[in-house]
C-alpha cells in the first residue's frame, strides 16, 4: 500500500484520483497527529506545513513531497533531494485564476470600482467623482509573456485592446501567433496606456520599473502588479502616485507581506489586495488535482512532469553521468546569460567517450539551466523540453565523431533569429569542467563564480586599458583568458572575478575604446 499523508488544508474532490486507485491510502491530518511517521510514502502540504530537514528525518520513508501550489519556500529543498526525496509542485493550477485576477484589477482600477463602492458604503452619491476610462481602444503593454502573460493578452484582445509585449526571448513567429506587438521595454514604456508586470523576481527583474523609467511613461498611465513583489519600485511608484503621472496603480504584492503598514495603500489612487491572485476555489481543486495526479504517476513508478529537483540515481551509470550532467547545467546558464537574442533553437553535440553514456540526462540539464533564468516558474529536468516547446523553439542533439583533440566535448549552440552563440566544453579527469572554446575562440577557463565576457578589437593596449580601469577602481582580478581567430581582427576576454561586478564598473569597461561589448555572467 502506498500510504499519502495530506497534512494541510486540500481540496479533498483534488485527490479523487489518489483515493480512488486501489494501491493507495490517502490520510488526512498534520504531521503531528500521524502516530506511525515511517509508514508515510507521500506528503502533500500547502504552505502551513514547514517541510525541513529534521521533518524529512522523523519521515524518512518518504518519498516524494507534493507542493498544492506554486512555491516551494516552505520544503527545504536540498535536503529533500539529499535524501533522494522528489519535489512536484502544480506551476499550472493557478495560470487562470491569476490572469483573471490581473483584469479584474485593470478594470477596477480603470473604472474606479473600490473606490465608488465605498462611497457610497459612507452614504455619498457622488457620480461624477468616479469618471473612468474604458480598456477598448487602449494599448496595454505586457512585461513578461509566460502562462498567465498570454492568457491576459487574450482577454486585452477581446476588450478591443492593442496588446504589445516586452519579453526578450519572444520570437516573432510566437508573437504572430499570439497576436501582439513585441517591443523594447522603453517602446512599452512610452506608448501604453496600461502596464502589467508578469515576470519572475530576479536580480534582473527586480525594481524593473524605477524612478528612472517611470519617467518615459504616459502621463496618467496605470500600472498593474499581481506577478512578484518588488518588480516595480514602490518608492518610485509611490512618488510618482503622489505627484498624478500614474493615474492608477493596482497591487496583490508587495516587497514586504503583509504589507498593512506599506504607505502605498493607503493613496487614493491604490488599489490593493492580499495576495490573492492564486486565490480561487477552481485554483485550489485544480493544484489539489495535479499533485494526485503526479503522486499516482509516481506510484507506479512513471516519471512525473513538474519535479522541482533532480530525481535521486543511485546506480553506476548516474555517477559516470553525473559530472558532465553538471557542466551541462552550468553551460546552459553561460548561454543564457550571454545570449539575449529570441531563440529559434538549441542544439547540443556529444564526441568522444561520452557518447557511451546515456546523455539524455546532461541534455536535459543544459536545457533546464538555460531555461531557468528566463521563465515565470521552476525549471527541471523532466519539465524543461515542455517549456521550450512552450517557448517556441526547438531542442536536438546528435554524436560526433570530432573531439578537438579531448577526450570528450560537449558543444550547444543557440540559435537566433539574426546569430547564433556556441559554446564547448570538456570533463578532465582530476581537473574538473572547462570551457575551451567560445564562438570559435579558443580558450580554457573554469566555468564558475563572477565572470565578465568582453568582446573587444585585437589592438594593442586593449587588455592594459581594462585591467588598468579596474586597478584604478581597486577591482581585483582573480583570472584571465584571452583569444583570437586572427591578429587584428576580432577577439575576447573572460575575466574571472571574487565577487560579482557592480554594474557601475561594467559600463566603465564598455566605455573603454575598442571594447564591443562585455556581459556580466554569474554562475
Amino acid at each position: 500500500m502506498f500510504r499519502v499523508l495530506v497534512a494541510d488544508s486540500i481540496a479533498k474532490e483534488g485527490m479523487a484520483a489518489l483515493e480512488k486507485e486501489s494501491g493507495v491510502s490517502v490520510i488526512y491530518g498534520s504531521v503531528e497527529d500521524v502516530q506511525d511517521p515511517e509508514s508515510i510514502d507521500a506528503l502533500v502540504v500547502r504552505s502551513a506545513t514547514k517541510v525541513t530537514k529534521e521533518l524529512l528525518s522523523l519521515f524518512h520513508n518518504i518519498r516524494i513531497v507534493a507542493r498544492a501550489g506554486v512555491g516551494v519556500d516552505n520544503i527545504d529543498i536540498d535536503a529533500a533531494t539529499q535524501r533522494g526525496v522528489l519535489v512536484i509542485n502544480a506551476p499550472d493550477g493557478n495560470t487562470i485564476s491569476t490572469a483573471e485576477h490581473t483584469f479584474a484589477m485593470i478594470m477596477a482600477i480603470l473604472r474606479k470600482i473600490p473606490q465608488a463602492n465605498q462611497s457610497i458604503k459612507e452614504g455619498k452619491w457622488n457620480r461624477s467623482s468616479f469618471t473612468g476610462a474604458e480598456l477598448s481602444g487602449k494599448v496595454l503593454g505586457i512585461v513578461g509573456l509566460g502562462r498567465i502573460g498570454t492568457e491576459l493578452a487574450k482577454r486585452a484582445r477581446a476588450f478591443g485592446s492593442k496588446v504589445q509585449v516586452f519579453d526578450p526571448f519572444l520570437t516573432t513567429e510566437r508573437a504572430k501567433t499570439l497576436q501582439v506587438v513585441p517591443v523594447t521595454l522603453d517602446e512599452l514604456l512610452e506608448s501604453s496606456d496600461i502596464i502589467t508586470v508578469h515576470t519572475p523576481l530576479t536580480k534582473e527583474t527586480k525594481n524593473l520599473i524605477n524612478t528612472e523609467n517611470l519617467s518615459k511613461t504616459k502621463q496618467g498611465v496605470y500600472l498593474i502588479n499581481c506577478a512578484r513583489g518588488g518588480i516595480l519600485d514602490e518608492e518610485a511608484l509611490y512618488a510618482y502616485l503622489s505627484n498624478g503621472h500614474i493615474a492608477g496603480c493596482a497591487l496583490d504584492v508587495f516587497v514586504q507581506e503583509p504589507a498593512v503598514e506599506n504607505r502605498l495603500v493607503h493613496l487614493p489612487n491604490v488599489i490593493a489586495t492580499p495576495h490573492i491572485a492564486a486565490s480561487t476555489a477552481e485554483a485550489q481543486m485544480n493544484v489539489a488535482a495535479q499533485v494526485a495526479k503526479e503522486i499516482l504517476t509516481f506510484s507506479k513508478g512513471k516519471p512525473v512532469k513538474n519535479a522541482v529537483n533532480l530525481p535521486a540515481v543511485s546506480n553506476d551509470d548516474f555517477q559516470k553521468i553525473y559530472p558532465y550532467y553538471e557542466l551541462a547545467k552550468v553551460s546552459g546558464q553561460f548561454l543564457s546569460q550571454s545570449f539575449s537574442s529570441p531563440i529559434k533553437e538549441i542544439k547540443i553535440t556529444f564526441a568522444g567517450t561520452i557518447t557511451e553514456l546515456d546523455t539524455g540526462l546532461v541534455s536535459r540539464g543544459l536545457l533546464s539551466g538555460f531555461l531557468q533564468p528566463r521563465v515565470d516558474r521552476i525549471v527541471n529536468d523532466i519539465n524543461a523540453t515542455l517549456i521550450a516547446k512552450e517557448q517556441g523553439f526547438s531542442f536536438s542533439e546528435k554524436y560526433s565523431t570530432e573531439t578537438q583533440g579531448y577526450e570528450n566535448i560537449i558543444e550547444a549552440r543557440v540559435i537566433g533569429e539574426t546569430e547564433s552563440f556556441s559554446l564547448q566544453s570538456t570533463y578532465i579527469n582530476g581537473y574538473g569542467p572547462r570551457v575551451v572554446n567560445i564562438n570559435g575562440y579558443s580558450t580554457d577557463f573554469v566555468p564558475e563564480g563572477f565572470l565578465v565576457y568582453i568582446e573587444h578589437v585585437d589592438k594593442p593596449g586593449v587588455i592594459g586599458r581594462v585591467g588598468k580601469l579596474l586597478g584604478d577602481l581597486e577591482v581585483n582580478i582573480a583570472a584571465m583568458q584571452v583569444g583570437r581567430k586572427m591578429a587584428g581582427g576580432e577577439a575576447i576576454m573572460m575575466l574571472t572575478f571574487d565577487k560579482e561586478l557592480d554594474q557601475d564598473v561594467l559600463l566603465r569597461i564598455k566605455e573603454l575604446s575598442d571594447v564591443v561589448s562585455a556581459t556580466t555572467i554569474n554562475l
